[in-house]
């Protein structure tokens, strides 16, 4: 008796050990899908670079579990992603989706997250109607009308009356397109054109030299992340600085890690955008000195703050949650206000969408460097394209 009893013991310690071991191993899983290689691959890079800053300066657990961050590239490859996203919540059964660098591939897994109930955490992405095609999406970027409109009431008041819009074809694109012209017609000016710039193989010569041809005040643009050097080359070599026709747009077209390789060019565009590593905050100043150390001098643009933004986001939801998930984990996302490098934010708990700053910036010289150098500040700005 006394045998079987020290046997039992021993049994019981053994497995109380394991049942231990196995609580102290779970995991909260954050499923980083992104662009890693080809063109869009500077967005893919800035994410990474931003949440593994976050879990470095914040720790790598959460809620009682040790952070998994599994980064999987999905060569900008709206079938990829979701093929991606469905490994990661089959097979590794992650508590969140995050990343999707562009719009056609956060679109391609929002029914999956809506199937799963898995949060879907949009860190790029800017097409208004991504957090209408799945209950789940929750967004930390910014949308392409909240960009669009600001600039577009800015204009008018600075002596452009006619102005050409040169866009990517795709979804940012066409909001992007669609609420400047809107507002700008409301606004009593002239729209004289608006040209659409094809995704794959963009050479922007042609739709450039129309725009010289059609004489406007100025030619509004929208390229994704990491486009604009090419199209700031263009633009230049066709000389449309010198024929008085000024470059405004969303602040992609002027992407702070690429903006000193632009060159002169660049210098006093206009542009209209939610983030700037100029910002003129303490804490902007920190994320912007914390990012370049750990980054090897590269500077953030408002893909890594994005990406940094939706980590707290997530951080947050896993603390009250325990490391939970699902429709919890869902709502613990909502309504989140803090204060982000890019300045005072919210995540709007009707839409899952992100209220924040649009700042109006001009590219200038400082210590020898081009900087988005705000101006001028529209505070609060909620999604127009969901704004009824």
């Amino acid at each position: 008796m006394q045998k079987r009893f020290f046997l039992s013991a021993v049994a019981l310690a053994l497995l109380a050990a394991h049942a231990g071991t196995a609580l102290a191993q779970e995991k909260f899983k954050i499923g980083l899908i992104l662009p890693m290689t080809g063109p869009f691959a500077s967005t893919g890079k800035q994410i990474e670079a931003a949440a593994r800053l976050y879990i470095a300066q914040n720790g790598d657990t959460v809620g009682g579990k040790k952070v998994e961050l599994i980064v999987k590239d999905d060569t900008s490859a709206p079938d990829v992603t979701k093929r991606i996203a469905q490994e990661l919540v089959v097979n590794e059964k992650v508590n969140v989706l995050a990343g999707f660098g562009l719009t056609p591939l956060a679109m391609a897994t929002a029914p999956l997250a809506t199937q799963s109930k898995t949060p879907m955490v949009v860190m790029a992405a800017a097409t208004s109607s991504i957090t209408q095609a799945s209950p789940y999406v929750v967004r930390t970027s910014f949308t392409l009308p909240q960009a669009s409109v600001a600039m577009a009431d800015w204009a008018p008041n600075n002596g452009i009356k006619k102005v050409v819009t040169l866009v990517s074809d795709y979804g940012p694109g066409i909001d992007a397109e669609k609420f400047f012209k809107d507002r700008m017609l409301f606004n009593g000016a002239q729209v004289l054109d608006t040209l659409r710039v094809p995704m794959r193989n963009p050479d922007f010569a042609p739709f450039l030299q129309k725009v010289r041809d059609l004489k406007p005040d100025a030619v509004f643009v929208f390229v994704p992340s990491g486009a604009g050097a090419a199209l700031m080359k263009q633009f230049a070599e066709r000389g449309m600085d010198k024929a008085g026709i000024k470059l405004i747009g969303t602040g992609d077209i002027t992407d702070d890690d690429i903006l000193n390789s632009m060159g002169d060019v660049a210098n006093g565009v206009v542009t209209s955008h939610h983030y700037s590593a100029s910002h003129n905050s303490p804490l902007n100043k920190k994320f912007v000195a914390a990012f370049e150390k750990a980054n090897a001098g590269l500077r953030p643009n408002f893909m890594a703050v994005g990406g940094y933004d939706g980590m707290r986001v997530i951080y947050e939801a896993a603390k009250v949650t325990k490391g939970g998930n699902g429709e919890a984990l869902l709502n613990a996302m909502k309504g989140q206000l803090f204060e982000s490098p890019r300045g005072p934010m919210f995540i709007d708990a009707q839409t899952r969408d992100v209220v924040h700053n649009i700042y109006i910036r001009k590219v200038e010289k400082v210590g020898g460097q081009l900087y988005n150098q705000e101006f001028s500040t529209i505070t609060d700005v909620k999604d127009p394209g969901k704004a009824k």
